[in-house]
This record gives C-alpha cells, sequence and structure tokens, in this order.
C-alpha cells in the first residue's frame, strides 16, 4: 500500500534530522514567528448555510499521479497559487511537503505563509516529534494527523504535543473504526477530517463522508477531503453535515482557479456588479 511506502520512507528521511542541532535551530526559528493565527477559528468564520469553509491545496504533484499539470516542472509558485486561492474567498490553506512522493518542500509552507497570511496547515506525514517543530517553524496554524499511519498512543501523544506548540490539528480518519478511535482517544479534537480516498485503490467516493459523519457527534467540525470537483459535490457533503472542505486536485488542475472556486462556493456570476471581477491564475 502507498501509505507503507510513505511512511517507510519518512523513517529514514526523518533518521537524518535527530541532532540536537537541528532542533535547536527549529526552536530558534520558532521564537521569531508570531503565534499561529488560529486554523479552526477561519472555518468556522467562513463557514455558511450555503456552502462548507473552503481549504486550498497547494500541491505540486501525487504518488499516483506524478506532477497535477506538466508546467509545474519548470515552474511552481506556492505563493502564486495561495494567492489566488485567497483573492476568491478560501478560508485556509493546505501545503503538501513531503519531498519524495508529493514533490513538496517546507519552504513551501514558509512562503505561503509570509507572502499570503492564510492560516495554514501542515500536511505532512507526521511520526516523529521534531515534525511538529518544523511545522511551527516554517509558519504553520495546524497539522494534520492521519489516524491510520498512527497508533493510539501515537495520536494522543502528538495531538498533545501539536496543542502545546498552539497550533490547532485536523485529525484524519477513513473508516468507522478510526472515528471511534478519535473519539475515544482525544475527545477534544474539533477538526475531524474524513477522506474520501480509499488507501488501497486511491479511488475516491463521496459516501463516505455521508457514511461517517453520522458517528461524529454535534460540536465537532466534520472536514470532507478528496473527490470534489463540482458544485454539486459540494451540495452532497453539506447535506451530511460536512462544515469544511478541503480541495486540491480539482483547483490545481483546472484552467481557471479563480472560476473553479466560485463554481464550488456556488458565487459564479454573483460578483459585485460595480467592480470588475478578480482574474483567476489561468494555466492556458
Amino acid at each position: 500500500m502507498i501509505l507503507d511506502r510513505i511512511l517507510e520512507h519518512k523513517k529514514s528521511e526523518l533518521h537524518r534530522k535527530k541532532s540536537h542541532g537541528y532542533l535547536t535551530g527549529l526552536k530558534g526559528k520558532i521564537a521569531d514567528r508570531p503565534e499561529p493565527s488560529g486554523f479552526i477559528k477561519a472555518l468556522e468564520e467562513a463557514c455558511t448555510p450555503d456552502c462548507p469553509a473552503l481549504i486550498t491545496e497547494v500541491k505540486k504533484a501525487s504518488p499516483s499521479q506524478g506532477l497535477m499539470r506538466p508546467e509545474f516542472t519548470d515552474r511552481f509558485d506556492p505563493a502564486e497559487i495561495a494567492g489566488t486561492y485567497k483573492e476568491h474567498g478560501a478560508a485556509a490553506v493546505s501545503v503538501l511537503t513531503d519531498q519524495e512522493f508529493f514533490q513538496g518542500h517546507l519552504d513551501h509552507l514558509a512562503r505561503v505563509k509570509d507572502h499570503v497570511g492564510l492560516p495554514a496547515l501542515n500536511k505532512e506525514f507526521m511520526i516523529e516529534d521534531v515534525q511538529f517543530y518544523e511545522a511551527r517553524a516554517y509558519g504553520a496554524d495546524a497539522v494534520l494527523l492521519i489516524v491510520a499511519a498512527l497508533d493510539r498512543i501515537q495520536l494522543e501523544d502528538f495531538y498533545t504535543m501539536a496543542k502545546g506548540l498552539a497550533l490547532d490539528v485536523l485529525v484524519e480518519t477513513h473508516d468507522e473504526s478510526e472515528i471511534d478511535t478519535v473519539l475515544e482517544r482525544i475527545p477534544d479534537a474539533v477538526l475531524i477530517g474524513i477522506n474520501n480516498r480509499d488507501l488501497t485503490t486511491f479511488s475516491t467516493d463521496l459516501s463516505v463522508t455521508r457514511r461517517l459523519a453520522s458517528r461524529i457527534p454535534s460540536g465537532k467540525i466534520i472536514v470532507s477531503e478528496s473527490g470534489i470537483h463540482k458544485r454539486e459535490d459540494v451540495l452532497q457533503i453539506l447535506e451530511a453535515g460536512a462544515k469544511a472542505m478541503l480541495v486540491g486536485e480539482s483547483l490545481v488542475r483546472a484552467d481557471d482557479i479563480g472560476a473553479r472556486i466560485q463554481d464550488l462556493r456556488g458565487t459564479a456570476g454573483k460578483e459585485n456588479e460595480a467592480q470588475q471581477p478578480a482574474q483567476g491564475t489561468r494555466w492556458i
């Protein structure tokens, strides 16, 4: 399974970072960083009865599909992409930082945070303490914990560590047993992600959000992830109870990012007629 391959490589990658000097350097960077801006708060404020809060994603490549766009070989500007997301109403941004499988980098996270300012999620495979210091040092406001990648003790410890660094936490689940684990082990978790992508086949099915959302008690923010491409998909997850949605591939691949965001949010054609509509990033 691809997740197993990623986690195995991540272990060897992080082994090279286990030095006192590296961690000390990260702590120095954290001291120079402002406090996180509040990822959960941004989602709460952006969610409306007509549309979940939109978490957009800066994603250069994936292990199943390679480069999201051919031109990313020579030109990939995370800040430009995130700036377009912000211009068209994104509540927050997720930034892939895994290098081996997604061609991401921690510098992408720092560029987005420093130049765009949206609340930022460090989308990474978190399996070691040092990664939480990296996230905070490079400007993250939130981190991702993938239940399928962690044992129950790690899940509890990493959640506590993230909160100790003032980071919000998105806890990602894929099935009923993972939902139950989250509710039992970290009942204070507010953001619960439901990933519609099958980790074995990589296919997506929005019925996963419908099925799992019913197990999540009120007071939580359900984030539907993956497989959201059009307005009809958004209405489907909204009806299921999602208060936020994480959308990456369909935006990055869009010929006009701004127009695609407007379509997802149901705002196409609703701009103030007194103003010239802003143009989204166009790739062709």
